[in-house]
């Protein structure tokens, strides 16, 4: 099987942990069943990338992002920063990313 193209992913920013789990099963699901291929740090087994690296690898090969900031506090008290940090490099990489870029070039109106 081919790896999915970039048209065909979808960058998925949410929670990693066990109380998250069955919301993060519910959009893999349904990324799925709308016929695209989900895309997540998690999906990159290489372990001399560190997190940030793999986050915008992702982001790079990703059309389209769901992004669920909903749940910024944490349990230690400590806000999470890191899911609305990667909504904006989304937006980012969408924004001004490589102007060869099918989606650069798709918003600017030159494709």
């Amino acid at each position: 099987m081919s790896a999915p193209n970039y048209e065909d992913q979808v960058f998925i920013n949410c929670p990693f942990d066990e109380k998250y789990f069955p919301v993060f099963r519910a959009v893999i699901f349904a990324v799925y069943r709308c016929g695209f291929y989900p895309n997540t740090a998690l999906n990159i087994k290489n372990g001399l990338k560190n997190r940030l690296h793999k986050i915008e690898e992702s982001i790079e090969n990703s059309k389209y992002g769901i992004h669920d900031i909903s749940r910024t506090e944490s349990e230690k008290g400590l806000p999470r920063f890191n899911m609305p940090f990667e909504l904006g490099l989304f937006f980012g990489a969408q924004r001004y990313g490589d102007k060869k870029d099918p989606a650069y070039l798709s918003s600017a109106g030159l494709q």
